[in-house]
């Protein structure tokens, strides 16, 4: 092999990449803020129609078009606003990609979404990342400072592993006051309390990044899309965009799921209950710190024995997140909130440890 050809791997690999979860088998699945309170059923009569709808020996022409139309129905913006991509994190790669180079600064929070963090190490492109205090929220005079000097704001709304967003109009105002790319990444936003879509209307500059991975437990799908203006939106799909960048059977599915958007809006609401039960429940055991979220998940702290919990309920067929260190918190542990079986096993397992 090419001395140059060793030299750019040695170098790639240096960087590492995004760190997937741990596969425990047989497992309470705590640990990749999937949806498991979306039925099977769901997933098994959407896949069945999908299939019969599909025939995967040709070419996914013109079914893209009805999924963007389902789409712009489920978030109110017109249909010439719309793109999708294979995931999130493609619509993410293919940005960073096209938009910004090792001259562009993006100002984002630290910790923000890994993968984001790994593709800008990947693209050698630097970050202005403002740190979250130790009650795990962000200062927005921090941003508005530092805006300035970045070219793109890249917030993931809510945050990932925080929890934490700005209230609406701290958000608005930040955008509107940043000249150039604004990047909200919105995957978590069903559980929060409000979306930003509806301002791409006005701001040419703001492209808001969604996913039905949470919201319609698809996350085996990979169906992410995007709301931007006309222009970047035509020139996204038509150039940057792969020429086929979904299944088939990701398009049939996706569409027969936002025909079912009732189910989807139930089971967040569950999942907002279930979120203040736990937080709730966690913030009673003096060995935590409990950061509220308005995501599907929760980040607590638990300190010099974060590894035992989490050690221990693995013993027990439970997996969480184990990220460690977030700033000046050293134990940090991320748990899914999942149905409320899922939850009590949890809770009780938690109980038990620490009762």
């Amino acid at each position: 092999m090419s001395s140059w050809i060793d030299k750019k791997i040695e170098k790639l690999s240096s960087i590492g990449g995004y760190t997937k979860p741990e596969l425990i088998s047989d497992s309470v699945k705590l640990d990749s803020n999937e949806n498991y309170v979306i039925p099977k059923q769901f997933q098994n009569d959407i896949l069945s129609i999908a299939r019969k709808n599909s025939d995967i020996r040709e070419y996914p022409l013109g079914r893209i078009d009805e999924l963007i139309k389902m789409i712009s129905k489920f978030v109110k913006i017109p249909v010439s606003m719309i793109g999708v991509g294979n995931g999130s994190d493609q619509i993410l790669d293919l940005i960073l990609l096209h938009f910004a180079s090792k001259k562009t600064k993006i100002l984002t929070s630290k910790p923000t979404f890994g993968f984001f963090e790994e593709r800008c190490k990947l693209y050698s492109i630097p970050l202005i990342a403002i740190p979250f205090s130790d009650d795990m929220k962000l200062d927005i005079a921090e941003f508005k400072k530092n805006s300035k000097s970045a070219d793109i704001l890249y917030l993931d709304s809510p945050n990932n592993p925080t929890g934490f967003t700005f209230t609406k109009p701290q958000l608005q105002k930040l955008i509107k006051s940043f000249s150039g790319l604004v990047i909200i990444d919105e995957a978590y936003g069903e559980f929060a309390n409000y979306s930003l879509a509806s301002m791409t209307k006005s701001c040419d500059n703001l492209i808001v990044v969604r996913t039905l991975s949470k919201s319609f437990g698809l996350a085996g799908l990979r169906l992410g899309y995007f709301v931007a203006n006309k222009k970047f939106t035509e020139t996204f799909m038509n150039v940057l965009q792969y020429p086929y960048p979904l299944s088939t059977i990701t398009i049939e599915s996706g569409i027969m799921a936002l025909q079912k958007t009732d189910l989807m809006y139930n089971a967040a609401e569950l999942i907002k209950s279930e979120r203040k039960r736990i937080t709730d429940s966690l913030k009673k055991f003096d060995a935590f710190d409990v950061f509220d979220s308005q995501a599907n998940f929760i980040l607590f702290d638990a300190h010099g024995s974060y590894k035992r919990v989490y050690s221990a309920l693995a013993e027990q067929g439970i997996s969480i997140r184990k990220l460690g260190k977030i700033g000046n918190h050293l134990g940090c542990l991320r748990v899914t909130v999942g149905t409320k079986e899922m939850n009590s096993k949890f809770l009780l397992a938690i109980r038990d440890l620490l009762g």
